[in-house]
């Protein structure tokens, strides 16, 4: 069954609860946007949640015949995959002499505010970048779901967008090479994601094709699209200056090229990109406050999220690589 954040915290009895998630939402386009399967299960020696589901890899084909004749056989296929739900959050110790007496205000909810900052943060990384062969506690991310596949693009070249004169010379050429990879997903996209740079030369090439325009989003903020896809700015990994889709030096036709990046296409849905909850919702997102009623000087508290996600169709996210942006 689909969940979204906005349906899990009008389910919440508990105020903090409540006011956690939503910070959850307003500091994430992804978080706030990705509908959520809630059928996870835990693992019967009970030391994992495990969520199976199937990737749509080969599409079904429709075709005409003739008078007496039979159909070519065809057969769309699946891929089986099962994920396991990663725990992210954190932990934070306060002395309970400290409470209320800081010049930031309630220290309990600067701490729990800044763990939601990083554990969004951190969730927007393992959405890209994760990779269960680096950290067996994570979760794969698109850049490795999409590497080899049929909706990433340009993965043997680069376009220059790096400054005015090149976006000037390069802007209609890298604007048919987009529209056609956005042309090969299964839909429009959800979403366009990228890095603070990538995010600002795609606004750059909107602006001079006339492309771009703006929407309020849920919180009345406004949200700059391209052709109608919101622009999204994944900001930065956590605690960390180093944005979420790096800006890095990569080997293109034996040369190096430097300020490479890459673009993110996502159309969410339980048929595309989707996250994952546990069959007991609430269990997503939980904040464990510091107990100042019980004896010990040192009070911790926390805050956890248990998701991971699944992309049901190939077609359904794509990677456009190799834009020079610096």
């Amino acid at each position: 069954m689909a969940l979204t954040l906005a349906e899990l915290q009008a389910e919440m009895q508990d105020h903090v609860s409540k006011l956690v998630v939503d910070e959850f939402r307003k500091s994430s386009y992804l978080l706030d946007n990705l509908p959520f399967d809630d059928a996870a299960y835990p693992d019967a020696d009970g030391y994992s949640w495990t969520y199976r589901y199937y990737r749509v890899t080969t599409e079904g084909a429709a075709s005409t015949r003739a008078v007496n004749s039979e159909y070519t056989p065809q057969e769309a296929k699946t891929t089986a995959y099962t994920v396991q739900l990663a725990i992210l959050g954190g932990a934070f110790e306060i002395d309970r002499t400290q409470v209320n007496t800081s010049v930031l205000g309630d220290r309990i909810a600067f701490q729990i505010s800044q763990k939601i900052k990083a554990t969004r943060a951190l969730f927007n990384d393992l959405f890209i970048n994760g990779d269960t062969a680096v950290d067996a506690n994570a979760f794969d991310g698109l850049d490795k779901a999409l590497t080899g596949s049929s909706t990433e693009y340009g993965a043997g070249a680069y376009v220059d967008l790096s400054t005015s004169a090149q976006l000037d010379a390069n802007y209609k050429a890298f604007l048919d090479a987009f529209e056609e990879w956005l042309g090969d997903l299964d839909g429009k996209p959800t979403a366009i994601l990228g890095n603070s740079k990538a995010i600002s030369r795609i606004k750059s090439v909107a602006r001079r094709a006339g492309y771009f325009s703006q929407k309020e989003d849920a919180f009345g903020r406004t949200v700059d699209t391209y052709d109608g896809i919101p622009l999204v700015d994944l900001l930065q990994k956590p605690a960390s200056a180093s944005p979420v889709i790096p800006i890095e030096s990569r080997t293109i036709n034996a040369s190096t090229v430097n300020g490479l990046t890459d673009i993110y296409a996502v159309r969410f849905g339980m048929d595309g990109v989707h996250a994952v909850a546990p069959q007991n919702r609430q269990a997503l997102i939980r904040v464990y406050l510091p107990r100042l009623d019980e004896p010990g000087a040192v009070k911790k508290g926390e805050v956890e999220m248990l998701t991971t996600i699944a992309l049901r169709a190939t077609k359904a996210a794509g990677v456009f690589r190799n834009v020079k942006v610096q």
